[in-house]
This record gives C-alpha cells, sequence and structure tokens, in this order.
C-alpha cells in the first residue's frame, strides 16, 4: 500500500488509520552482511527502483552523487507519476541501519555518563540512497544561529593554555546567548545524564519538508522515543560511574545485544503545514524551540530496532559517516540555518577524516551501486569501469530533474511566493533575543518539572556555576535565569553566593509578532 506524503498526511485524525497506513519497519544493519560496493560486471541492478543499469557499462541510465542521490535519468517518463521514497510504500516496509550513539563535548573514551548532550545517529540503507538521521537526544539545541557554532563548541573543550575544561569559557557564552538557555536547562536536568545510550529518546531538532510531486509539502519534525522510556542517572551516580566504569553506556548496549534484549524505538512524526508555520507562535526555523505536542501530536510511523553488535568496532562504527545531506527523493531540507550549515559541513569533515572517497567503505556505501563522473583519488575502491567521466556528445544525457522537487507546470506560485516571503522575514529575527525566547524555558521550569525536578536542577546547575571566577559572567548568566523566572534565579545565587540581579533586557513579543504579522500582510497586497 503506498502512502501520500504531503499536506494530505494531516487528514489521518484516527491513530490506528495512520498506523496502517505508514507504519514502517527499521532494522539494525550487519555490516557484515552488506553487498560489495558494486556487484559482479555482468549483473544487472535495479536503481532506484526507476531503471536497469550495468555499473560497468559505458551507457549511463542514472546520475547520482555518492550517496545515490539521484541528479539526472534518461528517462523522464519514469518520474512521471507521483510516488512516495521507497521506505513507506507498503506496510511493514523494512530497511537496514547502522546506529552510533555518542556524547558531544568529551573525547574518545570520556566517560558516557558525562553531562553532555548525546548524538543519535542512524543510516537507513534504502533502495534509494543513503538516507542519514544526524539527531541528538535532545528536542532542541544551543544556537540557531550557524556561525556561532565554532565559538560554542570552542567553549565547551578545553582551555588552550590549561588544557582543563574552562567554567568561566563555557558560561561566558551561555550568558551572551541567552538564547541557549532552553537547551541549558535540560542538560542541567537529570536528562543531561540519560542512563546509557538505548534508554534515551532521539530527536531530528531541525525541520525536514515532506514533499509531494506537485510542489506541495509539510514541515515535518521526527522523534524516536526509546520503547523502555527515558532513564536518567542522578548527578551523584553519574559521577561515580564516570571514574568507576567510563565506558558505561557502551558495555550496556552491547551486552543487552548480545543477549537478545534488543533496544528498541517508536519512531513519531509532527506535521504542520506551511500556513500552520505562518500562524505559529515561535519561528519554523528556530532550533531552541520544540513544537507543543497538544498542537502538533506526535503520529507514529514505525519501529527500530537494534539487533545485532559489529563485529569490527573501528571498520563499522569509527568509519561510519553520516550527514544531514544524506536525503531520498521527496524528503528536503527546510531553511533552517543550522541545517543548512551542516549539509555542507558534515561531509567536508569526512573528507578530512576518512579520505575523498569515503563513501565507498563498505559501511558508507549505498547497496545498490552509483553512477556520477566522480573519478579517482586515494582509496577508490570502485572508478566504474571506462564509463566517459564527463557528458559527451555521443553519450548525451536528458536531465529528469530530481523527484521531489516542485515541477513549474504544477506548482502554486503565488502560494510558494507567499511562504518564501515569510521564511525570508523568518531569518531576520534568529539573531535577535526577545521575550519569545524565555517562554519555554518557563513553561518547562514552573508547569512541566515538579518540586523535586526543580531542586535538582538548581543543585545540579549550581554545582557547576559554582566554579565561574568572573563576578561578570556570573550576574550576566543569573541575569538570563531571572528573564525565565525570578526565583529560579535568586535560588541559584544563593547557592552559589552571589546577589540577586534583575531579569535580562530583551525585545518585546509583541514586536516580534507584529513583524511576523505584517509579513503576511504584505505579501497579500
Amino acid at each position: 500500500m503506498s502512502i501520500t506524503v504531503g499536506p494530505d498526511l494531516s487528514k489521518f485524525e484516527d491513530q490506528d488509520q495512520l498506523d496502517k497506513v505508514i507504519r514502517i519497519c527499521l532494522l539494525q544493519l550487519s555490516p557484515s552482511t552488506l553487498p560489495p560496493t558494486v556487484p559482479p560486471s555482468t549483473s544487472h541492478t535495479r536503481l532506484r527502483g526507476l531503471v536497469s543499469m550495468d555499473p560497468f557499462s559505458s551507457k549511463i541510465s542514472i546520475i547520482s552523487t555518492s550517496s545515490l542521490t539521484l541528479i539526472a535519468s534518461v528517462f523522464p517518463s519514469a518520474l512521471s507519476t507521483p510516488r512516495l521514497p521507497s521506505l513507506f510504500q507498503g506496510v511493514g516496509k523494512k530497511v537496514r541501519i547502522t546506529a552510533r550513539f555518542s556524547t558531544v563535548g568529551g573525547e574518545s573514551g570520556s566517560a558516557d555518563t558525562a553531562r553532555d548532550p548525546r548524538g543519535f545517529a542512524i543510516k537507513l540503507r534504502t533502495e534509494e540512497g543513503n538516507w542519514d538521521w544526524v539527531f541528538n537526544n535532545t528536542p532542541i539545541f544551543f544556537i540557531r544561529d550557524p556561525a556561532k557554532f565554532a565559538h560554542f563548541i570552542h567553549t565547551q573543550k578545553r582551555n588552550p593554555q590549561t588544557h582543563l575544561k574552562d567554567p568561566d569559557a563555557f558560561w561566558d557564552y551561555l550568558g551572551q546567548n541567552p538564547e541557549s538557555i532552553h537547551q541549558m536547562m535540560i542538560l542541567f536536568s537529570d536528562r543531561g545524564t540519560p542512563d546509557g545510550f538505548y534508554q534515551e529518546h532521539g530527536y531530528s531538532g531541525h525541520t525536514f519538508k515532506w514533499c509531494k510531486a506537485d510542489g506541495s509539502f509539510v514541515y515535518v519534525q521526527v522523534t524516536c522515543r526509546a520503547d523502555g522510556g527515558f532513564k536518567t542517572l542522578d548527578d551523584a551516580t553519574a559521577t561515580r560511574l564516570s571514574g568507576e566504569n567510563p565506558d558505561y553506556g557502551t558495555q550496556q548496549m552491547f551486552e543487552a545485544i548480545e543477549a537478545g534484549n534488543f533496544p528498541s524505538w517508536t519512531v513519531y512524526i509532527q506535521t504542520m503545514t506551511p500556513a500552520q508555520a505562518e500562524q505559529f507562535r515561535y519561528n519554523i526555523l528556530d532550533l531552541t524551540k520544540v513544537w507543543p505536542h497538544k498542537e502538533f501530536p506526535l503520529r507514529p510511523i514505525g519501529k527500530m530496532v537494534l539487533n545485532e553488535n559489529p563485529q569490527n568496532y573501528f571498520a563499522e562504527i569509527e568509519q561510519v559517516a553520516f550527514s544531514p545531506s544524506h536525503l531520498v527523493p521527496y524528503i528536503e531540507p527546510s531553511a533552517d540555518p543550522v541545517l543548512q550549515s551542516r549539509l555542507f559541513s558534515y561531509p567536508d569533515t569526512h573528507r578530512h577524516r576518512l579520505g575523498a572517497n569515503y563513501q565507498q567503505l563498505p559501511v558508507n556505501a549505498p547497496i545498490v551501486p552509483v553512477a556520477n563522473f566522480q573519478r579517482d583519488g586515494p582509496m577508490a575502491f570502485v572508478n566504474q569501469g571506462n564509463r566517459p567521466n564527463y557528458q559527451c556528445s555521443f553519450q548525451p544525457l536528458t536531465y529528469a530533474g530530481r523527484p521531489g522537487h516542485m515541477d513549474a507546470s504544477v506548482n502554486d506560485r503565488e502560494r510558494d511566493a507567499k511562504h518564501e516571503n515569510f521564511i525570508n522575514g523568518a531569518w531576520r529575527y534568529l539573531s535577535v533575543i526577545s521575550e519569545l525566547d524565555f517562554e519555554q524555558p518557563r513553561e518547562l521550569w514552573a508547569r512541566v518539572w515538579n518540586d523535586q525536578e526543580r531542586e535538582t536542577y538548581v543543585k545540579n546547575v549550581s554545582g557547576h556555576f559554582k566554579n565561574v571566577k568572573s563576578a561578570e559572567v556570573k550576574a550576566r548568566q543569573l541575569s538570563v535565569w531571572a528573564a525565565v523566572d525570578q526565583g529560579l534565579s535568586d535560588r541559584i545565587a544563593d547557592a552559589v553566593g552571589h546577589p540577586h540581579v534583575a531579569p535580562l533586557k530583551c525585545i518585546s513579543a509583541a514586536e516580534v509578532l507584529n513583524f511576523r504579522h505584517n509579513i503576511g500582510a504584505g505579501s497579500n497586497q
């Protein structure tokens, strides 16, 4: 059974009906069962379900990137019928995956239980290429402006002189960039120290676009919820395990899989139409905000199960390369600037870390052959035989465009021009601090957490914050907490022996919302 990805998805109000329509099942890839990077020259392989090709033939049928993102085809009629990624064509569809979990701030070999966000990366090996989910275990992040990323990471690493972690640099950055407060509150709750790697959730954080052939789309965020629940460690236990067993999370997952207690997650999506995005109180491109479940409910679409351990950790885990740019047809990135920056920065890093032909490594190669003009370079396992490495006149190509891209002949230009105008305006306020930045952290503090969770947060954050030496850094960060809740700031100030401070001044929520309203009004004139 096929499904529709696009605005029609929002019509399914009955959860059981939705389950039947878009249920998928994801299983862990066993790298030992990977097919050869390229099949024997005598074979003919179905590529993307569109055309057959001989991977060593001089007759090119398809052009793709090395991760199998389709670029061109000599069979444009093959794309004439609206279709979905093969992953969603049929209830019970299964694909193999490779998963890697990690901390963010620590070096290789650092403690698994350190207070730190966790990387939650999944490579789905579909018939149409690799689709990478480069997620975290929190639904938001510290930044929404990619230009700040290097500065942020430097402050979380070691001091260049002492080679020690630097609390002053850590809090100096956060205080100067108050949009980080939401993530920082989650980090210093017990969710900042999850009980291993498989008893935690995974979140796309970024917004993606799931498209139809007519150019319409919905915005989507993906959530993977651990079937056993999100389990955490208190600060004392996490600290103790850091010394007693720094590999606690790695050992826990390996032994669970070996014993047949396979970790599993239920995969959900949240959907938002462009019209809803224009009316949403928060910026659709803002990585520091969540989509409330009451407005945009979680919709189950499948199951992810890890059922086999790697046979060689270096070959199958250390060498795996994830990138948000590894997408499949009809799945597109949004204009989120942090996501846009990751699209190119991840492959660039992989070329430095693993080499120019890193996508030919068995753990990174798609399950079907690729065809493009890329040749040579170090470690070129597959060089595509005698196929021309340029667009030659005696072997012309007819470009059909990538599936899922907007078709100008059916596209609603007026609709899209209006929404693009809105998106362009949304960029303007991503580096502005407003009252909107403190609403969700305030909700977390005042209504989501109970008294014990509030007490835990104050204790955890004060234990780290008390090590700051600079009075200026302390006062600035306390003003950020005061903008969330004055009582919260005062409790932390008392815990570290600092005078109470007034809330940080920022522009009003009304100014931001009025600007958005004016964008919409102007586009209709």
